[in-house]
């Protein structure tokens, strides 16, 4: 009835930078610089995703640069010490890694991305095995979506099946990704069920009403 929204594969980079579990502390660094990005999958095998090394992990070692002694007072993990002697990704990476399958749509991403405070992940196919690897940039890519083509999908899959009746009399506009659902209604009892669904059309930034409750409009 409605339609499918995006899914993590439609949206993420292809082409990804990683590492393997040997890779030196200084090819990560050089890695990290080349393809501008601040973390790297670590894979093994056939490209199955062991862990994620990112800039994070690798900051305790510039810590205790300067001075050891102090260094390791502010480090607080048992796990931070361990990493700032580590020299390669099998060590440094943070395991096991927060992936994402590429059928995923992009709420449940943004709701990893959330609860686990990281700004990409790592996408992966049913085998656990590197696809590639999705942004909060890429997540953010639906809401360049035209309006013109928000406001036909809200007409023929939303209004049309909620206000049969007076799907005629009802305006929609979208704006920047602003909906305005305007004109007449028959059963107003709808409308915040008509918001719910508008909300999740992808592209959608707000929803707006401006309706009145009237006799059939056919």
């Amino acid at each position: 009835m409605f339609g499918t929204p995006s899914i993590v594969s439609d949206v993420m980079t292809q082409t990804v930078a990683s590492v393997g579990r040997s890779a030196s502390f200084k090819v990560i660094v050089e890695m990290m610089q080349d393809w501008g990005v601040s973390a790297l999958p670590v894979l093994e095998g056939e490209e199955r995703v062991v862990g994620v090394v990112s800039e994070a992990d690798l900051l305790p070692t510039e810590e205790l640069r300067d001075s050891p002694e102090e260094g390791y007072a502010l480090l607080r993990r048992p796990a931070d010490v361990a990493k700032a002697g580590a020299l390669t990704a099998g060590d440094l990476m943070s395991s096991p890694a927060i992936t994402v399958r590429a059928s995923a749509t992009l709420a449940e991403a943004a709701r990893i991305m959330a609860r686990e405070k990281v700004k990409r992940l790592p996408v992966v196919d049913e085998s656990g095995l590197l696809v590639g690897v999705v942004s909060r940039a890429d997540l953010l890519k639906v809401f360049l979506r035209d309006d013109q083509d928000i406001a036909e999908e809200i007409r023929r899959d939303i209004v049309s099946h909620l206000f049969p009746l007076t799907s005629s009399a009802l305006r929609v506009d979208v704006h920047d990704g602003v909906v305005t659902l305007s004109g007449t209604v028959r059963d107003t009892a709808l409308v915040p069920v008509a918001a719910r669904l508008v909300r999740a059309v992808e592209g959608v930034v707000d929803v707006e009403f401006d309706l009145t409750r009237g006799a059939d409009v056919r």
